[in-house]
């Protein structure tokens, strides 16, 4: 059996970034951009999951919801930045059963579509830093590479070293130099 998601999300490199991690964990993932195609990806593919952002360019999220559910009856998971009560209201009367509030670490998301299909996951080991995913940026200078930990980006080669920040400097706090 085949476990298929649809991540509908406007932010590419989120998109892009939700894809790979529930690529990793064995699931078929699809992205959408906007609410639009997400509908037709949605009949298209006849995912379990959707992963759907509350604002797109062309429409809301829950517009997406209405239209899916029309055809095809699926879990959603609702990912926004806009935390207002109206939003966690209407998401409830619409029977999304998990809403997380961007930013939000992978591992959570990951844990709801994994629950929503019914897939038990064993944990892993923690012992190995060197795991993630890692994101090119790009500065005018250079390239460096960011690691997502826990839900924050770190630079990778600081964590891959073992190395830790630098402790703060007292007088530099004092003075603001």
């Amino acid at each position: 059996m085949v476990n298929t998601v649809l991540v509908v999300d406007d932010e590419q490199t989120l998109a892009g970034n939700i894809q790979a991690y529930l690529d990793a964990q064995g699931l078929n993932v699809h992205v959408a951009y906007d609410g639009v195609s997400a509908i037709g990806e949605a009949e298209r593919t006849q995912p379990d999951v959707i992963v759907l952002d509350y604002r797109l360019p062309d429409m809301e999220g829950f517009q997406v919801l209405e239209a899916v559910r029309k055809n095809r009856n699926c879990h959603f998971v609702l990912i926004t930045a806009h935390p207002t009560a109206e939003v966690r209201e209407r998401a409830n009367q619409l029977g999304v059963s998990h809403i997380l509030f961007k930013p939000f670490p992978l591992a959570e998301l990951a844990r709801a579509v994994n629950d929503l299909m019914g897939i038990k996951r064993e944990a892993r080991s923690q012992g190995n830093t060197d795991t993630g995913f890692v994101e090119r940026r790009q500065s005018r200078s250079e390239n460096f590479p960011l690691q997502l930990f826990d839900g924050s980006w770190v630079l990778a080669d600081r964590r891959r070293n073992g190395a830790r920040p630098p402790e703060p400097d007292d007088d530099q706090l004092l003075t603001g130099e």
